[in-house]
């Protein structure tokens, strides 16, 4: 687990080290509008996908006994799914488009629609990546396209200085993927649907559809809503503070679940190891994880500031929130691959509609009274909710215990809640207006998190100091 999981790692730091480099970029050189215009477009693929999700690929994971006879009917699932979503969203984008009450989304729709249909015909034998656990051969994978979408991006946005930039640049990774996942992964999928071998794969995978829509009504139904009633420039503005404000939580998060699931899927039958991985698991994600947030909670505005301009304040109040908000996620992320790895998707699911419910009832009344902001707090008390129901799960099939669940959240908590009054008196003391300054106030709470998380370790045995060292090792 920790040697794939340095290599997810720096595959998500170097992906999206290059995609903050990417939005910076053109943050300064495209509007908030257009970010809003490129939203809508993805809002859309993203639609069809959830709601034409099969889970395949995850039951694939998931099975303990060898996968080859069922790998072609789910290429060929995929490739068919990845045709009709692109022709549907072909001839819907003019409805999409009047919906959102943006007629110059049409065109913008139609081309991206392209990438659905090129990412249905990619290798399914990518899968192994992550069933073999073989990450480094993923990050070959990954990378590439995510390097020419910020070349193709960065250069059109200097010569178009609109949308188009983000368009295309997106096209171009989607095709580069496409190629490299034949490139890397020996296999060769044939034209094969055996209907026995997909209802074997559907009966797990419809939890995973299910569990993946309501994530899609949770995580994208607030920019749908941000988009139709409060407009492009709200969106823009919500959708950039989402991604800053949870970046380093959600990359954590997605790096937890790929490396994960397969490991408890190995484990499912050993409640005792599966608890020790799973307490060591949530320990290092919590360690890293809740100073990440705090920092951007109370640096937000300066970060704004200095990087993306004065046009972009507006959204910083929808920041701290949803770096609260990130923060909780990353905590519930550690719980979703418990319950696919041990075959329990339906508890996600079942928690998921929580979620959502509570979503729904709040984010009418918040958004109209306080716009984005409205939202963000609307986000974050669906998120609280819904992490508590998955960590009592959790609890009960682990047998980890409440007091040890516990234990490795308030630590970290207790330790970032004194780097930030430390780093909040330091800022009215010393002004933070140059990018030199701001990355001297990283590495001073840095040091302070470190420094207090090392003498606390030491006065109560925490363990992360063990538990680092031991994940050295291992490597």
């Amino acid at each position: 687990m920790v040697k794939g999981g340095v290599w997810v790692l720096t595959l998500r730091i170097v992906s999206r080290g290059v995609g903050f480099i990417r939005t910076i970029v053109l943050a300064r050189l495209l509007t908030p509008e257009d970010f809003g215009l490129f939203g809508i477009a993805l809002l859309s693929i993203a639609t069809l996908e959830t709601f034409s999700q099969t889970g395949l690929q995850t039951a694939l994971i998931q099975k303990k006994e060898n996968i080859e006879s069922y790998l072609d009917t789910a290429w060929t699932v995929s490739a068919i799914r990845g045709t009709i979503l692109f022709l549907i969203l072909f001839f819907s984008a003019p409805l999409i488009a009047r919906f959102f009450s943006s007629p110059e989304a049409d065109l913008i729709i139609k081309v991206i629609a392209i990438s659905t249909l090129v990412s249905g015909f990619k290798n399914i034998g990518v899968v192994f990546f992550q069933k073999d656990m073989e990450f480094n051969k993923q990050f070959v994978y990954e990378i590439s396209g995510t390097l020419v979408d910020l070349s193709v991006a960065v250069t059109l946005a200097y010569t178009l200085n609109n949308v188009w930039a983000l368009v295309w640049g997106g096209l171009a990774g989607s095709l580069v993927r496409l190629f490299m996942s034949y490139a890397v992964q020996p296999y060769r999928p044939r034209i094969k649907l055996e209907r026995d071998k997909f209802n074997h794969l559907f009966g797990f995978g419809r939890w995973v559809l299910g569990s993946s829509i309501l994530v899609f009504l949770i995580t994208q139904g607030d920019d749908i809503f941000v988009g139709r009633f409060l407009g492009l420039a709200a969106l823009g503005f919500y959708q950039m503070a989402y991604v800053l404000s949870n970046l380093p939580t959600t990359e954590i998060a997605h790096v937890i679940s790929q490396v994960t699931f397969p490991a408890y899927s190995k484990l499912q039958d050993d409640v005792s190891k599966l608890k020790q991985a799973y307490l060591k698991v949530l320990q290092l994600t919590a360690f890293i994880a809740i100073p990440l947030a705090g920092g951007i909670f109370i640096l937000a505005p300066e970060f704004t500031q200095i990087f993306l301009g004065f046009k972009w304040i507006p959204m910083v109040p929808a920041i701290q929130i949803l770096a609260l908000a990130g923060l909780l996620r990353s905590i519930a992320a550690t719980t979703g691959p418990i319950f696919h790895g041990v075959g329990r998707p339906k508890t996600d699911t079942v928690w998921q509609i929580i979620r959502l419910t509570v979503l729904a009832a709040l984010i009418y009344p918040l958004s109209t009274n306080w716009g984005i902001l409205g939202t963000s707090i609307a986000v974050l008390l669906s998120i609280s909710i819904a992490t508590i129901g998955f960590s009592i799960e959790v609890i009960k099939i682990t047998k980890c215990g409440k007091h040890n669940f516990l234990k490795m959240t308030i630590f970290p908590i207790s330790n970032t809640i004194i780097m930030i009054s430390i780093l909040y008196t330091l800022k009215y003391i010393f002004l933070l207006k140059t990018i030199s300054t701001f990355v001297i106030f990283i590495i001073i709470g840095l040091f302070i998190y470190v420094s207090i998380s090392v003498l606390f370790d030491k006065l109560l045995n925490y363990g992360i100091n063990t538990l680092l060292k031991e994940s050295i090792q291992a490597l």
